[in-house]
């Protein structure tokens, strides 16, 4: 199972959202790229970045810096505010592995479409989960699809992976939800799983890796030690 510590994004700044609200943010560290560095020194490979202006309004002024991460050496996945090919071909020019579609795969299915055939593997589907219900727009929106149900509509057009979140446990430090996970794992075989939202804890770690779970995101609980990224990253490293 791979760790992706994650960096998020609001206005140049590292910070964590509580539950997804923007009126709820915290600055976690001083700079995004000797953080990220901090990570490699610690063993990582991933990384995991949001681009929040991105997600809420589309802006790219984040652009720059997720650049430099890239360049840093690790294998980045990005996502936040990425709507049309032209902002992934921006990403996968700067060094980006892997792009998140998020909003724009639930308002736009051609685009996904369109995004999957051209880049394959290379596009993810983030499912960011309120009570069963994906959201959008930097989870401000209400989508009424069912998650599993948009999960399985994305698989069958393509995606070969997904980032499962549960707003209502991201940057709560309360620990996963593992119910809905269970139930998603079971729904969508095939499928390359990524976890995040709400881990507080080695044990999370080991719960999903032990239910077969392909990624962790991991990112309050790095910045508050709940978590550490060493230990993670050798509790996995032969797993997956």
């Amino acid at each position: 199972m791979i760790i992706y510590p994650a960096i998020d994004l609001l206005d140049g700044k590292c910070v964590r959202l509580y539950q997804g609200n923007f009126d709820l943010s915290d600055q976690v560290a001083n700079d995004p790229v000797e953080t990220a560095k901090a990570f490699i020194n610690d063993g990582a490979e991933y990384l995991h970045v949001v681009d929040l202006n991105g997600a809420k309004t589309g802006s790219g002024i984040n652009f720059p810096i997720i650049s430099k991460l890239s360049a840093l050496g690790l294998k980045v996945q990005t996502g936040g505010g990425i709507r049309d090919v032209a902002r992934i071909e921006r990403c996968f020019d700067s060094g980006v592995r892997r792009v998140i579609l998020g909003s724009a795969a639930v308002l736009n299915p051609d685009f996904l479409q369109r995004a999957l055939n051209l880049y394959g593997e290379q596009i993810i589907v983030g499912v960011d989960m309120k009570d069963r219900i994906v959201r959008t727009s930097g989870w401000l929106q209400d989508s009424n699809l069912d998650y599993i149900d948009f999960s399985l509509t994305v698989a069958k057009m393509g995606a070969k992976t997904i980032i499962y979140t549960d707003i209502n446990r991201d940057g709560t430090l309360e620990g996963l939800d593992f119910q809905p996970i269970e139930h998603l794992k079971e729904k969508v075989t095939g499928l390359e799983l990524i976890v995040g939202g709400g881990i507080n804890g080695i044990k999370d770690i080991r719960r999903l890796r032990d239910l077969g779970l392909d990624g962790a995101v991991c990112g309050r609980s790095l910045y508050s030690k709940f978590l550490s990224l060493k230990e993670a990253l050798e509790l996995c490293a032969h797993v997956g």
